[in-house]
């Protein structure tokens, strides 16, 4: 049995979408049907079924996901036990939005020119999610916010950049008093589910500033554009580059709010363990803990523009 067919079916299980799966392994829905297709006839058992416009899988697709799942892991695991302690095999990734665009390519492209023999799945996701699959050991090693708790003994953490909150404004708006401006504009807010909306919603709590809220989001590009279009105002991290191209507003640093830390999680055993340290190794050298940012002596640097 062909496990990249096994791997299509898990990934189709995993996004209910043939289209989406054929988009996270680089391949054409017409490759990753045939995948599904040459998979049934080797069980004799229909395993996917179309609903709507999504894909969901048949009582024999559910019954055999967690063995695929297995069969899957067992496969990696194997080329890395016979790599003999040399980075080797697939590394499950994870990363937010912002890290995808601002650590990953990098971290990625280097590791990959030092250890040719170590191949990569990446996932996207909020920081939560990707804390809870690394724990699961459904990925290896996730580039997320440091979580707001302690972490189990299973696992690791190394930060990798130290990012302030700014207060982001249109370019026409005149930047002074931080507060004046949260409650004379409408405010578009990070998304509270997230770790870092958590932080921005305890600081607004601290400060007794109550904010005319008209969105909550939980993609940050989306709420720079919005700002750019004169929405509103918007408290987010000050996330490594590139920002979303075009933005026409401006950055009011905050000293009052804690930073966010973005940094990498992993768990401390496996026997892709060499592969693993590669990886956190060459996060480590290109990312030597980013801690410039900091603002110190309770002091606001000035504002500065984005465009």
């Amino acid at each position: 049995m062909d496990t990249r067919f096994l791997e299509s079916f898990v990934i189709v299980a995993d996004c209910g979408s043939i289209a989406e799966a054929a988009r996270r392994q680089n391949l054409t829905a017409a490759a990753v049907a045939q995948r599904l297709r040459a998979l049934e006839v080797e069980m004799d058992q229909s395993l996917v079924k179309r609903v709507g416009r999504t894909s969901q899988l048949t009582a024999s697709g559910l019954a055999i996901l967690p063995h695929a799942r297995a069969m899957i892991r067992s496969t990696r695991n194997l080329r890395a036990i016979a790599a003999q302690d040399e980075p080797a095999g697939q590394l499950r990734l994870g990363a937010t939005a912002t890290a995808l665009t601002g650590q990953i390519p990098d971290i990625i492209a280097a590791l990959q020119s030092r250890h040719p023999s170590v191949d990569y799945f990446l996932q996207p996701g909020a920081s939560v999610d990707l804390y809870h699959s690394v724990l699961s050991d459904d990925l290896d090693a996730a580039i997320i916010m440091q979580p707001p708790f302690s972490l189990p003994k299973s696992a690791q953490w190394r930060t990798l950049r130290s990012e302030p909150f700014v207060l982001l404004a249109p370019e026409k708006l005149k930047l002074s008093d931080y507060s004046a401006l949260l409650t004379a504009h409408p405010f578009i807010r990070y998304d509270r589910n997230q770790w870092g909306g958590q932080i921005i919603d305890r600081f607004l709590h601290k400060q007794g500033i109550n904010v005319r809220e008209v969105l909550e989001l939980d993609a940050l590009d989306s709420i720079a554009a919005l700002v750019s279009r004169g929405l509103g105002v918007a408290i987010v991290p000050d996330w490594a580059p590139p920002w979303p191209e075009g933005l026409r507003l401006r950055k009011l640093p905050l000293s009052k709010i804690e930073h966010r830390q973005i940094g990498v999680l992993w768990r401390n055993s496996g026997t892709n363990i060499a592969a693993l340290q590669a990886f956190v190794r060459t996060c480590a050298e290109l990312h030597p803990r980013d801690l410039t940012w900091c603002v110190c002596g309770g002091r606001s640097p000035k504002a500065n523009e984005v465009r």
